[in-house]
């Protein structure tokens, strides 16, 4: 019976578990701009901050190497860039591995034609709250998080793909880009 009850109790602390965090990291999604973040790029560069892309709708995909539904969704954001680029979408993956040439193997094998930045200290993940891999922050034209998807599977790309079209197709609203 003692075994049986801390099972049960480790089972409780699972679900509150899973109950607090999504919500703890729910006020990104809506009127909020997303948290500063230190990037560089491959060849060690500074990036440039979500400013630089003003008046643009930002895909900003959280991913590593070793993540099987990471290796899923690049072909989808290959296919985004590749039909949204033109009309002001702009992919960005943000490589989370911590060895920086497991990223660079990692797109030999799968190339693609959208940005890809490091998170070498993994501040920016922490400040997105990142808790799923992949996670995915669609940024608005107003410099707004606009909507949060955790994980990648092939039968929700429709409906991100509405979401996008319907973003673009939004206006900018004078004095809130940042």
């Amino acid at each position: 019976m003692d075994k049986l009850t801390k099972v049960a109790e480790l089972a409780l602390i699972m679900v509150l578990t899973c109950l607090v965090i999504p919500t703890s990291f729910a006020h990104l999604e809506g009127d909020v701009p997303p948290p500063q973040c230190k990037l560089t790029t491959l060849d060690g560069q500074n990036a440039q901050d979500w400013s630089a892309f003003k008046g643009e709708v930002i895909y900003v995909d959280f991913w590593a190497s070793w993540c099987p539904p990471c290796i899923q969704s690049f072909p989808f954001m290959t296919q985004l860039t590749q039909d949204f680029k033109e009309k002001g979408l702009h992919v960005i993956g943000v490589n989370l591995d911590e060895n920086q040439q497991d990223a660079k193997n990692f797109l030999v094998q799968h190339p693609v034609n959208f940005s890809v930045l490091m998170d070498e200290t993994k501040q920016c993940a922490q400040d997105f709250g990142v808790i799923a891999m992949p996670s995915t922050y669609i940024i608005d034209k107003n410099g707004l998080v606009r909507h949060i998807h955790r994980g990648f599977r092939a039968g929700e790309t429709d409906e991100l793909r509405q979401l996008i079209e319907q973003l673009l197709a939004e206006n900018v609203t004078l004095g809130k880009v940042n």
